[in-house]
């Protein structure tokens, strides 16, 4: 009988319009382009400004994005997975909305929650379901309204992260192509250095919280920067090794869009020459659970079918993960 992978047969994103550029930072936090560009690699990010509207937002418009570029009728999609940090609200499952919203009336939906690192989970989960036979078509996407969870006075949180949303279409293949293997990780040790207090069981929403400012993001940047660069190499050079890849067989490294510094130790320790990094986190800065498929789309044209990609992720929590895939289709 022959293998049935999981491969990525199409993809589609969504960026806002209006910008946040160094330059405006400069005007509202003690901050400057060349401390921002120098640490981070970011010089600009999207913010969603629509009245009103969150992630599922553009999560729908993501979808549609994919869908018209595909030709895909949203019936035959058998399962929607919406990976974000950042849901329409707590309870009702954004997922569910944004499958219904694009039409994908045949499919069943669910949110899939693990920081930056959701979207990685998410292609397991999805490439799962495609592997076991039963589902044909299934639609990840990956959608975060962080504008929504940063304080715009805090220069630590507020020069990183963007707005945007991403998804991918994965299929099953019989040629060897796409989903190949994957190393993921979590450890709770993280959960006090990236976090949100307040708004869940332990501290529910109140005055007081508002107040204190307790439903922003707070990161222990220089704790979650050194747990970020020591295991998203690790993870990057164990499934190389696993998978007896050298240096020269990867094509691509598509790694989470955090930092630059983050992504530049990441590609050293896998051997990489520049020339094979996706990278674009100057335009979009850090879009949690949109960075993998933002990466897709803006180099859809350079992906070849056959190419080898390695994608890694760190996230809060701590989560983590490598997935090596296979690519599927040259772009006509």
């Amino acid at each position: 009988m022959t293998k049935i992978h999981a491969a990525i047969t199409a993809v589609g994103c969504f960026l806002p319009e209006d910008k946040l550029t160094n330059a405006d930072l400069e005007t509202m936090v003690d901050t400057n382009d060349e401390w921002i560009t120098t640490r981070t690699g970011i010089k600009e990010r999207r913010i969603l400004k629509v009245p009103g509207e969150g992630s599922s937002y553009m999560a729908i418009k993501a979808a549609e994005n994919l869908m018209e570029k595909a030709n895909l009728d949203p019936k035959d999609i058998d399962l929607v997975i919406l990976s974000s940090a950042t849901p329409d609200m707590p309870v009702a499952t954004t997922g569910v909305y944004v499958a219904t919203q694009i039409g994908a009336t045949n499919a069943f939906a669910f949110d899939l929650q693990a920081a930056c690192s959701s979207f990685l989970y998410g292609m397991s989960v999805a490439s799962a379901y495609i592997e076991s036979g039963r589902y044909k078509k299934v639609l990840l996407i990956g959608s975060d309204k962080m504008s929504s969870i940063i304080d715009y006075t805090d220069r630590a949180t507020c020069i990183i992260f963007g707005d945007a949303a991403g998804a991918v279409l994965f299929e099953p293949n019989t040629e060897g192509l796409g989903f190949q293997d994957e190393y993921l990780r979590s450890d709770g040790i993280g959960r006090q250095y990236l976090k949100i207090d307040a708004g869940g069981s332990i501290m529910p929403a109140s005055a007081e919280t508002v107040a204190n400012k307790q439903h922003y993001v707070f990161q222990d940047g220089k704790s979650v920067f050194k747990y970020a660069v020591s295991n998203m190499a690790d993870v990057s050079e164990k499934i190389m090794k696993r998978n007896n890849l050298s240096h020269e067989d990867v094509t691509w490294l598509a790694a989470h869009q955090a930092n630059k510094r983050i992504i530049d130790a990441t590609a050293h320790r896998m051997g990489l020459d520049d020339n094979k990094v996706l990278m674009n986190i100057e335009k979009y800065g850090n879009t949690t659970s949109a960075t993998l498929p933002l990466l897709l789309c803006d180099y859809e044209n350079k992906l070849k079918k056959g190419d080898n990609i390695i994608f890694a992720t760190f996230g809060g929590g701590f989560t983590w993960g490598s997935i090596y895939l296979k690519w599927a289709y040259t772009k006509q």
